[in-house]
């Protein structure tokens, strides 16, 4: 019965269909075999979103940053609302994508989903600290969706606060639900193409390479230049003091790391 389901599920969305397999797959595997104790990795479907909606709230965003830990540009946002008979193809963390990937997926989500881009700068980041920056980038994402969602869902431990809707944070979000998928996509191609732009504006640190983050190219150019206004002054090494208490709090919270 577990087998049909899945194949049922395959010609109707192709990820929910790979973690219907892989159940079956399990199913059937002897109860001594090592195979049941391996870790099964995550792949997004749209469970999540369907069990929302069978709760009575439609339609469903997916809201995901890129940019927590570089030392210089912003936290991108994206809030996207996945049409159901319309998914693309091949949606997972950003991380696991190569660039062509990321890229093709961009397109194709921009084509046929709803969605909402916001950022935090640098100086937001250094007021409010890299948690509140982000989770305030993507509570701006959900409000600028032309279409008003009835529950969202975050990756991550942390809802963005002052939403008009329920929602959940889900830890690995972004490879358990195709509509985080989607916004981590969004958010990280989107920051991505900023931060090459700004290469042509502040050519020293090549921010095109390694779009902020602390490579020995990055540091060698902060330590030759000195930090532009991109750069996150918060952040090591520009930093000179310790963070105050309650922004340590928050980062250990949130598991962000700012050193390399």
């Amino acid at each position: 019965m577990v087998g049909n389901d899945a194949a049922l599920v395959v010609r109707g969305l192709p990820e929910v269909g790979r973690a219907c397999e892989t159940a079956a797959m399990l199913l059937r595997t002897p109860p001594d075999s090592p195979t049941l104790f391996e870790e099964t990795p995550f792949v997004p479907d749209f469970s999540l979103e369907l069990m929302a909606r069978d709760a009575g709230h439609w339609p469903v965003a997916g809201t995901d940053e890129a940019g927590r830990g570089p030392l210089a540009g912003p936290v991108v946002a994206a809030a996207v609302i996945l049409d159901p008979d319309n998914i693309p193809p091949g949606l997972d963390d950003s991380k696991k994508l190569s660039l062509k990937q990321r890229e093709a997926l961009f397109a194709m989500i921009m084509a046929t989903a709803h969605v909402s881009i916001a950022s935090s700068g640098p100086r937001l980041i250094d007021e409010r600290n890299i948690l509140r920056a982000s989770l305030d980038a993507m509570r701006r994402a959900v409000i600028g969706l032309n279409i008003k969602p009835a529950y969202i869902l975050t990756d991550g431990r942390d809802m963005p606060p002052g939403l008009s809707c329920p929602g959940k944070a889900v830890i690995k979000g972004d490879s358990r639900s195709v509509s985080i998928a989607a916004a981590s996509i969004v958010a990280k191609v989107t920051r991505d193409r900023m931060m090459g732009r700004a290469c042509t504006v502040f050519p020293a640190y090549g921010f095109a390479k390694h779009v902020g983050y602390a490579t020995k190219q990055h540091r060698d150019g902060i330590t030759s230049h000195g930090p532009c206004p991109l750069h996150r002054m918060s952040f090591r090494p520009m930093r000179k003091d310790p963070l105050p208490e309650d922004d340590l709090a928050d980062l250990q919270a949130s598991d962000i790391t700012l050193t390399p």
